[in-house]
């Protein structure tokens, strides 16, 4: 069995039957998947807000950690259990005092040793490199390869997560290489959610 779960990343668009196929995916994941983040690009805060509700209500209840990309403030609105910031978002010390002590806080550090290590002194919860594949969900340049994951892993404690057009027949090798996290998204929504994760799961164990 890996150490290794799954941190699903939402779509752009979590509106309409979005909630259900949340369900359907945390449920076929139970135990694998961790870890949801609500990312939405370009709306306000209060509609964000709303579309959030439902989506952290079922994460609650399965104990999956509820964090919000990019915003500080949305976090600290609708009281998420973190926030992910990229290298524009903000920094861990300030979402630190405004969000709490408990707050899981994780830092993009793209491929670069230097600012994962920056992140873990300012106090993130966790680092995230990629995008290790091309990805569909967002536009890439930075291309690690999975010999940073054993890098960071066999130095620091602080978890490290993969992203990056992660799919469970290229998931091994970051497996292998110690990613703590496999942050997914288009290989989960855009077929079927909870044959996906069962193919992760089965990829996973199989690494």
């Amino acid at each position: 069995m890996t150490d290794c779960q799954l941190y699903l990343i939402s779509p752009l668009n979590v509106s309409g039957e979005f909630p259900q196929r949340l369900e359907r995916a945390l449920d076929a994941g139970a135990g694998l998947v961790t870890a949801f983040q609500f990312r939405v690009k370009g709306m306000d805060q209060h509609e964000a807000a709303r579309l959030a509700a439902p989506l952290q209500a079922i994460c609650a209840a399965r104990d999956v950690a509820f964090i919000v990309n990019d915003s500080i403030a949305l976090a600290k609105r609708i009281g998420a259990d973190g926030v992910h910031l990229g290298q524009d978002d903000g920094d861990p010390k300030d979402a630190r005092a405004q969000l709490g002590r408990e707050a899981q806080i994780g830092v993009t550090c793209h491929a670069s040793k230097h600012l994962a290590m920056e992140a873990g002194e300012a106090g993130a919860d966790y680092v995230a490199f990629g995008a290790f594949f091309p990805s569909t969900t967002k536009e890439t340049e930075h291309r690690p390869d999975p010999e940073m994951l054993e890098w960071w892993s066999t130095l620091f404690e602080i978890p490290c997560v993969a992203i990056g057009g992660i799919t469970p027949a290229n998931c091994a090798p970051l497996v292998k290489s110690g990613a703590d996290f496999l942050a997914v998204s288009g290989a989960v929504w855009n077929g079927d959610e909870a044959a996906a994760i069962a193919a992760f799961a089965e990829a996973m164990r199989a690494a």
